[in-house]
């Protein structure tokens, strides 16, 4: 299976988690192979609207440029979407992250299983905060 493959599947297990907890989710078709900022998930329930990235892992971290992060939350605040990064680590479930939580390099931001597992939220947790997508502050339980 390609990387590209892969990714499409992990999307789509992500979709699949959402509609099951009664949030309307879609795939966007082409994000990240266009030259037009976008996502890679849109959900809501009608109070949330959720813009998510998935990235999934097969080593200890994943570097993602500073350009596509940058873009992906412009296009986010743009649609009125809270911006989320999912991280899937191999055998791992999902985390979600706060862009502020991601640690910065020269060009790129690090995603790292420790940093998942210390300030990311399981999906469950993630969808039980009620802050309004301008003021998300989130504290790991």
């Amino acid at each position: 299976m390609s990387l590209k493959s892969k990714g499409i599947a992990a999307e789509r297990d992500m979709v699949h988690l959402l509609q099951d907890r009664g949030f309307a989710a879609i795939r966007v078709a082409g994000s990240g192979s266009t030259q037009t900022p976008s996502t890679d998930i849109l959900a809501g329930n009608g109070m949330r609207i959720f813009s998510i990235e998935c990235k999934t892992v097969k080593g200890a971290s994943r570097y993602v440029s500073r350009e596509s992060i940058s873009d992906f939350i412009s296009f986010s605040r743009q649609f009125g979407a809270e911006p989320w990064i999912a991280v899937r680590f191999f055998r791992t479930p999902w985390r979600f992250l706060l862009v502020e939580d991601i640690p910065l390099t020269e060009k790129n931001v690090s995603i790292t299983k420790s940093l998942a597992e210390a300030k990311g939220l399981l999906l469950d947790e993630m969808l039980e905060i009620s802050e309004s997508p301008q003021e998300v502050v989130v504290t790991k339980k």
